[in-house]
């Protein structure tokens, strides 16, 4: 599955496949390295993640991985997932400044 498409993107088809059947295992093959295309793209049922320049022997992994049930996600999208992870807002920040009143 790409993750940018002309018609659809590809977190929309993803979970449209999955809706239809979560035996069908979904995996994202993409040039997109963008925390939100990885994030969308797992919350939409993907199992893997993996950029199209990959191995034909690591594609081959992931596949038999998702085959199992078992995710696979390529080095560069985890390392956009950490470091939108870490741009994170602090914990309490969407705290209304009643329940801000409450901490001592």
């Amino acid at each position: 599955m790409d993750m940018v498409m002309p018609d659809m993107d590809g977190a929309t088809a993803t979970r449209r496949i999955r809706n239809q059947s979560e035996s069908i295992q979904v995996i994202a093959l993409t040039s997109f390295k963008e925390a939100n295309l990885v994030e969308s793209a797992l919350h939409a049922g993907a199992i893997a993640y993996l950029p199209k320049d990959v191995s034909a022997d690591e594609l081959a992994q992931a596949i038999r991985a998702a085959h199992a049930g078992r995710a696979t996600i390529s080095p560069e999208a985890a390392q956009a997932l950490v470091q939108a992870a870490s741009q994170a807002p602090p914990p309490g920040f969407a705290l209304t400044e009643r329940e801000l009143s409450c901490w001592p």
